[in-house]
């Protein structure tokens, strides 16, 4: 129900076990092991095998690990696991700060500092919220499927908007982004509903991207081509100065 409080899953401390796999990928990876399993049966080794190894990387890519969240309200963490490929001064997308009708104002129509993380398929892709607050805006946007490296699949790809806001007013929007090989975004939360700091909100599945709209009066605590973890990288702080070394153009 809308509004309800869910369970942050990446607070406490991370138990010592294997990854649970997300139900989104247990349909695929099971497929897969089934049909390696029947080519097994009738003695199709050299089908066999490779689907064994498919099913395996399938389950490796849909592992939704525990996450220890930082306790601070200074803090904006990471919504996505991956390398950051910028850091550069834009507007924020309209989605995010037009009137949608709802009484709510979006982010400020002005420059601020996005920072861009690339997923390869070797990551996670399970994203988190950076902040602790009530959902305001999710607004999915159908459009191209290209390399997510690239500056234009901000503008052109596929991508689904959120909007989150403390309950001290602070807005953070960011954008899960589709890839070449992603094909559908996944949200796990709608407008209304209260999460809390790194609690899980969506997936791309195969390959994308994520950008990030710092508020105004935040810094940036990451560099270009550093690796971010999801809901446990801290990549900003309110009231601190940006790292201009780390900002591109």
């Amino acid at each position: 129900m809308a509004g309800d409080l869910q369970d942050n899953q990446g607070r406490g401390e991370v138990p010592s076990s294997l990854p649970r796999i997300h139900p989104e990928g247990r349909k695929f990876g099971l497929a897969a092991l089934g049909l390696s399993l029947v080519f097994a049966w009738l003695a199709w080794e050299t089908l066999a095998w490779p689907m064994a190894f498919l099913s395996l990387g399938i389950f490796a890519f849909f592992r939704d690990p525990e996450r220890v969240v930082p306790q601070d309200d200074r803090f904006i963490v990471s919504p996505a696991d991956g390398r950051v490929v910028q850091i550069t001064q834009v507007e924020p997308p309209r989605e995010l700060t037009v009137d949608d009708g709802t009484g709510v104002d979006g982010l400020a129509p002005e420059p601020v500092m996005r920072v861009s993380i690339f997923l390869s398929l070797l990551d996670v892709h399970i994203n988190r919220t950076p902040i602790g607050g009530v959902v305001r805006r999710v607004v999915y946007v159908p459009g191209k499927f290209l390399n997510a490296d690239l500056d234009k699949a901000s503008e052109d790809n596929e991508r689904q908007h959120i909007l989150i806001e403390r309950p001290d007013g602070l807005k953070v929007g960011f954008t899960q982004i589709a890839g070449v090989i992603a094909r559908r975004i996944v949200s796990f939360v709608k407008p209304g509903d209260t999460l809390g700091v790194g609690q899980r909100v969506g997936m791309i599945r195969f390959g994308s991207r994520v950008d990030i709209y710092l508020p105004a009066g935040t810094g940036s605590y990451v560099m270009v081509g550093q690796r971010v973890v999801a809901g446990e990288t801290v990549i900003a702080a309110v009231g601190s100065q940006p790292l201009l070394e780390g900002v591109s153009q």
